[in-house]
């Protein structure tokens, strides 16, 4: 898989465009200015648009041709980004160093994806904001991006489960039309959801 995502990042073209996702864009405002986590950040395109806002940013992914892109990116914009190439379960963060958090399509193989979840919130802030955007399992009805593995998907059902330490300002699933390079593209079904961390994790 890692080597699936350094030939996809390693192309000329930015694979889910320059720009921020459309949900984060909308709604970066209602997450607390300071100190921002972007989990498996690709490109760069989310976490170059909180720098440009203000936001102190660190971000990781395991894919060093992803780092790359996200930096030379940075580098256009004239911002900073502290990228770490890390697999999700050996990022070294300090527990609670974090105002807040943004998962965009950070979709974990299912034999890890719960203790990732939990792992990578130890690292929020009590109080501190979650953005959250993934593809839902009807997703794969579509052609629009997006695991092709039923269990990689979300319901509201998993979510729920999987941040049980979360309070959710609002959990939703819409249907989208999908506008982010050549491998994003069309209708899709995602998960949407912004909480906050609990003041214990439970």
């Amino acid at each position: 898989m890692k080597q699936f995502w350094d030939e996809r990042y390693a192309e000329k073209e930015f694979a889910y465009g320059k720009e921020p996702n459309q949900f984060l864009k909308e709604n970066l405002h209602k997450l607390p200015k300071g100190k921002i986590l972007f989990v498996d950040e690709g490109e760069g395109r989310n976490a170059v648009f909180a720098a440009q806002n203000g936001y102190e940013v660190v971000a990781f992914d395991y894919s060093e041709s992803a780092k790359n892109k996200a930096l030379t990116l940075a580098k256009e914009q004239n911002v900073r980004l502290d990228y770490l190439v890390s697999d999700v379960m050996d990022v070294p963060f300090e527990t609670e160093s974090f105002d807040a958090m943004v998962f965009i399509f950070a979709h974990f193989p299912t034999i890890i994806r719960k203790q990732a979840h939990q792992k990578l919130v130890s690292f929020l802030k009590p109080n501190g904001k979650i953005l959250f955007e993934a593809f839902e399992k009807s997703q794969l009805q579509f052609t629009s991006g997006g695991p092709k593995e039923l269990a990689m998907l979300f319901s509201e059902e998993e979510v729920k489960e999987e941040f049980s330490f979360v309070g959710f300002d609002f959990l939703k699933t819409a249907i989208i039309d999908l506008t982010e390079g050549p491998y994003h593209q069309g209708k899709g079904v995602v998960i949407r959801f912004i909480g906050t961390k609990h003041e214990k994790n439970e």
